[in-house]
C-alpha cells in the first residue's frame, strides 16, 4: 500500500459494521428434537476458492457442500459486466456428497478406545477436477480423493433371458471336459444340441440383426477413495493438521509433538517439535494448536496451554525446539487467581491471509498479534467478559475447558469466534473500528443484537493496545437471559473471499452473509 493510499484510508475512517443476514441452514432440527451424539458437527472448513465447504462430525463422517450461485446459466461474467449487471448474490451451497472417513477403533496395546470423531479437516490442492482433503481423528490422518466416476449402463440384447435355456445348455455342453465326437459340418453326434430347437424359437422371417451389448447411458456418481493413511505417529490426541504452501507437505500436532509429513509418503514422518520433558512430572505446558504460514513454507506457529505462541523457522534446525519468536502477554500484577492459567490456554490460532497477523482465541478473549511485534497483542477483544464471575461454576461443569475456534475475514478487517447459547461474535479490527456484533445461530441472527455504546475511536499504532468489549451484563447474556452452557458454538469458518460465515450449532450448519 502506498503512503497516499494510507492517508485516503485514514480519512475515509473505519468500515461500517456489517449487516448480517440468514442465508441457509442444513440439518435444522425441529423444536424438541433430540440430537444424536454422532450427528454433532466437530469440524468446518472452506477450501481456498470458497466454492466447497466440508464438515466433519462425531460419527466420523465428512459431508461436502458445493457452491451453486456462481453458475451464470449460460451468460458469461464478461457479458454481465458489459450490461453493467450488478452481481449482488450471496454464496449459496448445496449438499454434494458424504463419506465415512473414520471408524471407531481399539488400541489393544494401551487398552484405549479411539473414537471416530473428526477433529480437523483441511483441503488440499485440486487436480483434474478431483477434490483432495485431509481428515483426522485423535490418532489417524487420512488423505481422501473425491471424484466423479462414470457408471456405464449396458443395453438389452435380442434374446429374452427367460428363454435362454438352450443357450445355457450349449454353454454347459461346450464347457464339458469330455470331448464330444463331431461331424465334419460341426454337428454333434450327441443329442444335447437338439435342445436348442425346443427351447428357443426364431421369429418368422428370422432375426434381421443380432444386437450386441452397447453402452446406452453413463451416470456420474461421486466416489470418495482413501488414498493414504498416516498413522502410528502420535502417542497423544491430534489437535491440529495444517497444509504447507508448498503443496507437498503438512504438519500434525498433538499435546507434546509436531510431525512433518509428505503427502506422498504415509509410513514416515519427521518430528520437528518435541516439548516432552525427560520426566513427565516436569511437564508445565502442552501444544494446543499449530498452523503453517500461508505463504512462507519454512515458517509455522504453534500455541500452548500457557497462552503463548511460538513462531518457528524450519531452516534453523531439524528439531525446532528453539523458537524464532515468542508472543505472549505479560501478566498484570495482582490479577493472578486459581483460574488464570486455565483461561489463558489458547484453543485455536489462525494466520491472516497475508501472513502478517495471527489471531488467537483463549477462553475469554480474542487476541490479534503482529508477527513483527512480540511485545504483546495489537488488539484484544472480550468475547464474554460477563462470565468472569461465573468461572467457578464453569470449572465445576467442565465448560471452562471448552475449545472455541476463531477465524478472520479474507480482507483481514474482521475476526469472529463463538460463545455459549449458540451465539457468535464478530469484531472489526481495522484502525478506529468499534464494531462488536453479537449474532445467534438461528434463522434470525440479529435477535440477540444489543446496541453497544459507541466508544471514542483510537488509532491502532504499533504500541497501542485496543481492548474491545461487547455488551457486559454480569451473569446474563446479551439479551438479558440466563446463559445456557450446554449450547455452545465451537466451530465456525469465514469464506475466503466474501463476507460469509458458516457455523455449527450441534448438528445444524448455519450460513450467514453480509
Amino acid at each position: 500500500m502506498h503512503g497516499g493510499d494510507e492517508v485516503v484510508a485514514a480519512l475515509a475512517g473505519p468500515p461500517q459494521p456489517l449487516d448480517w443476514k440468514f442465508s441457509q441452514v442444513f440439518g435444522e432440527r425441529t423444536a424438541g428434537e433430540e440430537v444424536q451424539e454422532v450427528d454433532i458437527i466437530s469440524a468446518i472448513e472452506f477450501d481456498k476458492t470458497g466454492d466447497h465447504l466440508a464438515t466433519g462430525d462425531r460419527g466420523g463422517r465428512v459431508v461436502l457442500f458445493e457452491r451453486t450461485d456462481t453458475k451464470d446459466h449460460g451468460v458469461s461474467r464478461r457479458d454481465l459486466e458489459r450490461m453493467d449487471y450488478l452481481i449482488s448474490r450471496h454464496p449459496e451451497f448445496r449438499y454434494k456428497t458424504e463419506f465415512q472417513s473414520h471408524e471407531p477403533e481399539f488400541d489393544y496395546l494401551k487398552s484405549l478406545e479411539i473414537e471416530e470423531k473428526i477433529n480437523k479437516i483441511r483441503w488440499c490442492q485440486t487436480a483434474n477436477s478431483a477434490l483432495f482433503l485431509l481428515s483426522t481423528n485423535d490418532k489417524t490422518i487420512k488423505f481422501w480423493k473425491v471424484q466423479e466416476k462414470k457408471v456405464k449402463k449396458i443395453s438389452d440384447m435380442n434374446l429374452d433371458p427367460s428363454k435362454a435355456v438352450g443357450n445355457g445348455s450349449i454353454a454347459s455342453s461346450s464347457n464339458s471336459s469330455s470331448p464330444k465326437p463331431c461331424l465334419a459340418n460341426g454337428s454333434s453326434l450327441d443329442g444335447s444340441y437338439n435342445n436348442l430347437s425346443h427351447d428357443f424359437s426364431f421369429p418368422p422371417g428370422g432375426l434381421p440383426s443380432l444386437h450386441l451389448p452397447v453402452v446406452t447411458s453413463q451416470e456420474t456418481n461421486l466416489v470418495a477413495r482413501c488414498r493414504r493413511v498416516y498413522g502410528h505417529a502420535h502417542d497423544y490426541h491430534i489437535n491440529s493438521i495444517s497444509n504447507n504452501s508448498d503443496g507437498e507437505t503438512f504438519i500434525s500436532a498433538d499435546d507434546l509433538r509436531i510431525n512433518l509429513w509428505n503427502l506422498e509418503i504415509s509410513n514416515q514422518s519427521f518430528n520437528i517439535v518435541d516439548v516432552k520433558p525427560a520426566n513427565m512430572e516436569d511437564l508445565t505446558e502442552v501444544i494446543t494448536s499449530a498452523e503453517f504460514h500461508p505463504t512462507h513454507c519454512n515458517m509455522l506457529a504453534y500455541s500452548s496451554s500457557k497462552g503463548s505462541i511460538r513462531l518457528i523457522d524450519l531452516r534453523q534446525s531439524a528439531l525446532c525446539d528453539s523458537h524464532a519468536k515468542l508472543f505472549e502477554e505479560p501478566e498484570a500484577p495482582g490479577s493472578r487467581s486459581f483460574f488464570t492459567e486455565i483461561i489463558a490456554s489458547i484453543s485455536d490460532i489462525k494466520f491472516a491471509k497475508d501472513g502478517r497477523y495471527i489471531l488467537s482465541r483463549d477462553y475469554m478473549t480474542l487476541k490479534l498479534w503482529d508477527i513483527n511485534m512480540d511485545s504483546g497483542p495489537v488488539a484484544t477483544f472480550q468475547v464474554h467478559e460477563y462470565l468472569r464471575p461465573k468461572l467457578c461454576d464453569l470449572y465445576e461443569n467442565d465448560s471452562i475447558f471448552d475449545k472455541f475456534e476463531c477465524c478472520l475475514s479474507g480482507d483481514g478487517l474482521r475476526v469472529a469466534t463463538g460463545s455459549y447459547s449458540n451465539l457468535f461474535r464478530v469484531f472489526g479490527c481495522a484502525p478506529g473500528s468499534t464494531e462488536a456484533t453479537t449474532l445467534e445461530a438461528s434463522k434470525n441472527p440479529m435477535r440477540r443484537q444489543v446496541q453497544t455504546p459507541s466508544r471514542p475511536s483510537r488509532p491502532l499504532s504499533s504500541i497501542t493496545r485496543v481492548v474491545r468489549r461487547g455488551t457486559e451484563t454480569p451473569g446474563v447474556d446479551a439479551n438479558g437471559n440466563s446463559f445456557d452452557f450446554m449450547t455452545k458454538l465451537l466451530h465456525l469458518a469465514w469464506h475466503p473471499t466474501e463476507n460469509s460465515i458458516a457455523c455449527a450449532a450441534a448438528n445444524s450448519l448455519y450460513m450467514y452473509y453480509a
